[in-house]
């Protein structure tokens, strides 16, 4: 098993998406074929990896993202989005065609349903993700998720292994994992519905959690929304962190605030139970708030949030 190096805040590589989300709060989805009023309309920006490195940045890490966006202004505004940030977006290419996209539908009690357009995002290729972890000799911990293409995120992923580099997958949206990405993967952070769906339909009971453990050959992290996490330890048991009580506004990102505050944590060389207080504090916070990267913690809180989990 690999293991993160500890820096000033460690350097966190990201090997992921990045998406113009288009925001509708309304107070019921519409049925098929209705069209009904929404409440209001908002639009920021999101996808999976540019929100775990907007948390991780915020957390105190270095962040380095590897992406492709489009030929158009909405691939200008992200790479200015994530400069603001202080995210080094050395490795975010254009490429032809459109940057991504995500509806979301959010209801009253924070509930979303998300359509993912990831357009140029698929034109991220292993060259890139490898060449980027190549370039740098200080990195802590390279993270991927499943919205670029799995190739591409395995070959940074190998790259990383190379160097003693630690590596997080968190395989969302949930698809079936190539054996390749999984075999150089330390951490698997799925969601309960996700990890139902890579369990062949298995609750996330301890004995399913072990089981699923063992036959991947990962550590393995499942969050539980309100109800916090589930952790497979070293040794193979299983442990329960209950989420701090919170009213939830919009649960959009929330799992992205946690995988990113929680990578960070492990970058600045805290124990993976402080990394994931880290992770619970700040994607508790997050719901609290509408939006995605608008609602993460502040850097200032953040520093608060890490000095209380230390």
């Amino acid at each position: 098993m690999a293991v993160g190096r500890v820096g000033s805040g460690g350097h966190v590589l990201v090997v992921g998406s990045t998406m113009i989300d288009l925001v509708a709060y309304t107070q019921r989805v519409p049925e098929a074929g209705e069209t009904i009023v929404g409440d209001r309309f908002q639009m920021g920006f999101g996808g999976k990896g540019a929100n775990q490195a907007v948390m991780a940045a915020l957390a105190g890490s270095r962040v380095t993202m590897v992406n492709a966006v489009g030929e158009d202004s909405y691939g200008e505004m992200t790479v200015s989005n994530l400069g603001s940030y202080g995210v080094d977006t050395e490795h975010v290419h254009v490429v032809p065609g459109e940057s991504g996209v995500a509806p979301i539908w959010v209801e009253p009690d924070g509930t979303n349903r998300i359509i993912i357009v990831p357009g140029a995002n698929n034109g991220l290729t292993a060259e890139m993700a490898t060449d980027a972890v190549a370039s740098y000799a200080d990195l802590s911990v390279v993270v991927g998720q499943l919205e670029v293409p799995q190739a591409a995120t395995a070959a940074g992923f190998t790259e990383a292994r190379s160097r003693g580099v630690l590596t997080v997958l968190n395989p969302a949206p949930a698809a079936d994992l190539e054996a390749g990405l999984l075999a150089v993967t330390d951490w698997l952070i799925p969601n309960e519905v996700e990890f139902g769906l890579l369990a062949d339909g298995a609750e996330p009971d301890d004995a399913s959690l072990m089981a699923f453990a063992e036959r991947t050959g990962t550590r393995l992290l499942v969050t539980l929304g309100g109800e916090g996490v589930a952790v497979v330890r070293v040794d193979g048991s299983v442990s329960r962190i209950a989420a701090d009580m919170v009213e939830a506004v919009d649960t959009t990102g929330a799992g992205d605030a946690f995988v990113g505050s929680f990578v960070a944590g492990l970058a600045a060389g805290l124990d993976e139970t402080a990394a994931i207080r880290l992770g619970m504090t700040c994607a508790g916070e997050s719901v609290t708030r509408p939006g995605t990267q608008t609602s993460f913690p502040s850097r200032g809180r953040c520093v608060e949030i890490m000095a209380a989990c230390s």
